[in-house]
């Protein structure tokens, strides 16, 4: 195994690599560049590569200095791909989603809201190889790969499978929670009458919930698959802990199909909401509607420009009329607040 050197390779430093780490067995990890992860061999110990998919560099190790066998290299470097597990030899091929975070170096003006972002490997009892497209940053790497450079990382492949499953589950709570704060929100904004900006806001959240459980239920899929897996590498304990992963993840869907449950009513609340209030404004527009009718008549049969019309020659006409008028109109507002208009 190589000896641990104390310059450190800088993260992202080789062109499509973001990291190559030698994993010491005990927790710890020596950092390599692309030409000494190049010189390795199996007895030096378990290696972890992590590439850029969409990077030309990357995709030109992968086809012609990997290793592996055609279908994985052609699997790992997909463009659109769901989860799933495959057992190819003595090792698997694994795609899974993560949540993606902005990256270190990013601005936060131009932080992205993506939710879900393809995470391709491939492991086997000494080799790891993950592959995440550019522009993402998934969490849960980023905290295995500190943990393995203070020495309390994993330890073998098996345990870094479970580990690498744990930390993409994890990382699934705070978004769940920040959806189910939105429902909160929004039925708040339903219920105190603020539903202008709400439709839209309800929209994306539902659609939001969907493509999420798009991926999460073949995702469990896949790691119940890993469980079952007879892998020699993968020990009893690697499997209990991805069972407890699995167990987690059901719940989370179990929590996003009750979101979608709650924007489903609120959208019906909303529609109600909607429905009132054009009822009301309709009433409101018959009642002024009503209110004006007797003036209209009245002034309608007294403006006519025809002989006979009363009062033409009274000074105490016009007097008369606008007492009526106002007489009137008073009766038909207090008719209709007596049948409810009002």
């Amino acid at each position: 195994m190589e000896s641990p050197v104390t310059s450190k390779v800088s993260y992202g430093a080789e062109p499509g690599l973001r990291f190559a780490l030698l994993l010491d067995g005990c927790g710890g990890c020596t950092q390599l560049d692309i030409a000494r992860a190049r010189r390795w061999k199996p007895e030096d110990g378990i290696i972890w590569l992590h590439f850029e998919r969409d990077h030309v560099a990357a995709a030109d190790w992968i086809n012609r200095e990997s290793g592996l066998d055609s279908f994985v290299t052609e699997a790992l470097l997909e463009e659109e791909t769901r989860p799933r597990v495959e057992p190819v030899a003595d090792g698997l091929l694994i795609i899974l989603r993560g949540v993606c975070a902005t990256a270190p170096d990013e601005e936060p003006d131009k932080q992205t809201d993506i939710d879900l972002v393809p995470l391709h490997m491939w492991i086997d009892v000494n080799k790891v190889i993950s592959l995440r497209d550019s522009g993402h940053y998934i969490t849960a790497l980023r905290d295995i790969r500190r943990a393995l450079e203070k020495g309390k990382g994993p330890h073998r492949t098996g345990d870094l499978l479970a580990l690498i499953g744990d930390k993409l589950v994890r990382d699934l709570e705070p978004v769940l929670d920040a959806m189910d704060e939105e429902v909160d929100e929004l039925d708040e904004m339903i219920f105190h009458g603020e539903a202008s900006e709400v439709r839209q806001r309800l929209k994306l959240l539902r659609r939001r919930s969907v493509q999420l459980r798009r991926y999460l239920a073949p995702q469990r899929d896949a790691l119940n698959r890993i469980e079952h897996d007879d892998a020699p590498w993968l020990l009893e304990r690697d499997k209990l802990r991805m069972r407890e992963v699995i167990d987690k993840l059901m719940r989370f869907i179990e929590y996003l199909d009750a979101i979608r449950d709650r924007t489903g009513i609120l959208h019906d609340d909303l529609s109600t909401v909607i429905s009132e209030r054009i009822a009301r404004n309709s009433n409101r527009l018959a009642a002024l509607a009503a209110l004006l009718l007797p003036p209209s008549v009245v002034a309608g049969l007294f403006g006519m420009n025809v002989g006979g019309i009363p009062g033409v020659n009274d000074t105490w006409a016009f007097v008369i009329i606008v007492m009526f008028v106002t007489i009137t109109s008073v009766a038909t507002l207090w008719l209709l607040r007596r049948i409810g208009w009002l």
